[in-house]
């Protein structure tokens, strides 16, 4: 039982017989194989003869033989029988050697219209990218956001409440991790996704990585998503010697592991906008973990008043909604985000609770040195409307079911 994914199936949709190839990727288990069983039934409903459809799940052991581009050649050329259109699902691409020499000739010579999924970005900057520059498109599949999430929840009659908003911000929005009764049970799906996403991902593939110092960077870099990133101050934690778990460690080192990171998915990576220069720079501020859960169970204390996990499910959020995503600079200090879309931008602060005046001036005065006329807005748990001063404030658990928009100019 599964929700459709519809914020992602339509900007999916114009493109099942359009002559790209689809490719999805995103973290494991975030659900990108049952999106391709969501386009399956879609397309049999409008009247695809089943025989035209050619699937194949390569973590499924009745594909196991498949190893190389020339089996995948030899199987999809045996499932091709006639001149009309077949539709194409390669799931989990990975695990085919040389698999873009494949959907190459497929391209090439057939009539078909081809979706692959991976779990790795790799897959579009590598060979995939080369032999097919400007014919493919990518879709990033992010696990259940928050309305999913609850809809998820209704739909096998679990109970959404007005907490449920701490449940999503600790456990984040994994699918499986919903059948589960007990935190206990989530931390140990979750543990199982993140070990296995490491061994078979990162440690699998890179065989000069160190398991202990990639295990241990990478725990640190997702317990402190969101703050300011600085690879030197991350050195000087690990190679100090009051740190009883003192590693040896340089800058390189640490800039190569967020790359392995980022291209498994557990992190996205958040440049800086220089609002009043009005330029995007190249310097990378913070990271952001794909999903809370990935953090909770790297950290040993979640306070939600840091803001911090409110700050990454935003974050996540504007990047599903199609925004380009930013921190802000100004000369006084810096806006938590700069959001873009089709040439226009918002403002954004988030805050967990504007509990007195000092917190509404602090969040508020974020925005006092930015000249720029395009709306400032800030995103908070309170359920009062304290927007004022042309300055908008905006319930956040509204925001996320789409009960609201931000405005953009």
């Amino acid at each position: 039982m599964l929700i459709i994914r519809e914020l992602y199936l339509s900007k999916i949709r114009k493109y099942y017989d359009i002559d790209l190839i689809k490719v999805l990727t995103g973290i494991r288990r975030a659900g990108k194989s049952r999106i391709l069983e969501q386009i399956i039934d879609e397309l049999k409903n409008t009247g695809i003869d089943e025989n035209h459809i050619i699937a194949i799940n390569f973590e499924d052991m009745d594909y196991e033989y498949i190893k190389t581009s020339s089996k995948l050649n030899d199987y999809v050329k045996s499932k091709i029988k006639d001149d009309n259109k077949y539709y194409l699902f390669l799931d989990e691409i990975q695990h085919v050697k040389d698999f873009e020499k494949a959907i190459a000739s497929f391209k090439a010579t057939k009539n078909c219209s081809i979706f692959v999924t991976g779990s790795n970005s790799k897959l579009l900057s590598g060979e995939l990218a080369t032999l097919l520059v400007g014919r493919t498109v990518e879709f990033e599949i992010f696990p259940f956001n928050y309305k999913e999430a609850t809809d998820y929840m209704k739909l096998i009659g679990r109970e959404v409440d007005q907490d449920f908003i701490f449940d999503y911000l600790k456990w984040g929005g994994f699918p499986q991790r919903f059948n589960f009764g007990s935190e206990h049970e989530i931390k140990q799906y979750l543990d199982n996704v993140y070990d296995g996403i490491i061994s078979k991902d990162i440690l699998k593939r890179n065989s000069d990585i160190e398991e202990y110092k990639f295990k241990s960077i990478c725990s640190y870099v997702l317990a402190n998503a969101g703050k300011e990133f600085s690879a030197a101050n991350i050195t000087n934690y690990f190679n100090t010697i009051n740190n009883r778990n003192k590693i040896e460690i340089d800058k390189k080192t640490i800039y190569n592991y967020l790359e392995k990171m980022e291209k498994v998915y557990f992190i996205s990576r958040v440049k800086r906008f220089n609002i009043v220069g009005k330029e995007i720079l190249k310097t990378i501020e913070k990271q952001y973990a794909i999903d809370p859960g990935i953090r909770t169970i790297n950290t040993n204390l979640v306070n939600f008043e840091d803001t911090f996990f409110l700050e990454n499910i935003i974050y996540n959020e504007l990047i599903v909604r199609g925004y380009e995503v930013y921190t802000g600079k100004t000369y006084k200090g810096e806006v938590d985000f700069v959001a873009l879309k089709d040439m226009k931008k918002c403002f954004i602060q988030v805050s967990y609770y504007l509990i007195n005046k000092g917190t509404i001036e602090r969040e508020f005065d974020a925005f006092t040195p930015i000249k720029d006329a395009s709306p400032k807005i800030v995103l908070s748990l309170d359920k009062v409307d304290l927007s004022h001063d042309g300055i908008i404030h905006m319930n956040i658990v509204d925001f996320l079911l789409g009960n609201i928009d931000l405005p953009l100019s």
